[in-house]
């Protein structure tokens, strides 16, 4: 017996997008049409030939950079897993391998912004910022938001419909965690 409004999965609304993921294509399209007409500003002053010339430098630059960030990161978390600890504890070269990405892509802008990232003091404060805007995000993340994905349980009926829900346990009743059984899915 049905009653009530159909179970059709397109009658109900999407949810509201968030202010960034509604921004970031008007934000990319600005940046695009800013690279293009700071690179037509460029070869009207100095050449076609000199713009193509910058476009290579910064490629090979940024492949450059990414290799040798790639290296150290590789070699950093080889030497955490030799002294036995974690994979976690081999450092990060992310920001670096970004500016080599940046540099790499086409555009005065963008190889700016790389080359910026490139100083080890604003790469500094630009991962100290990044850290703590994660760490305030995750803080202050509602329930059944990203911040609470790990308390999260999600069962999968017959019928292909993903019920979500929260696994409670009781205290006293269940043994520690440490006697669970490894997952593998």
């Amino acid at each position: 017996m049905t009653t009530g409004a159909p179970t059709s999965p397109h009658s109900a609304r999407p949810p509201r997008r968030s202010r960034p993921s509604r921004y970031l294509p008007l934000g990319v399209a600005v940046w695009l049409v800013l690279e293009i007409w700071l690179l037509t500003l460029v070869a009207d002053r100095a050449g076609g030939l000199t713009v193509l010339l910058l476009l290579l430098a910064g490629a090979v630059l940024g492949a450059g950079v990414v290799k040798r960030a790639g290296r150290r990161a590789f070699r950093r978390l080889s030497e955490a897993v030799q002294r036995g600890g974690t994979p976690a504890e081999g450092g990060g070269s992310g920001l670096t391998m970004l500016a080599g990405l940046l540099l790499i892509l086409p555009g005065l802008l963008s190889d700016l912004a790389g080359l910026l990232l490139l100083i080890p003091p604003v790469r500094g404060a630009v991962g100290r910022l990044t850290e703590r805007t994660v760490e305030s995000r995750l803080r202050a993340a509602a329930p059944g938001s990203f911040g609470d994905v790990f308390q999260q349980a999600r069962m999968h009926r017959p019928d292909g419909k993903v019920v979500q829900g929260e696994v409670v346990r009781d205290a006293p009743a269940d043994p520690p965690r440490e006697q669970y059984p490894p997952l593998n899915r």
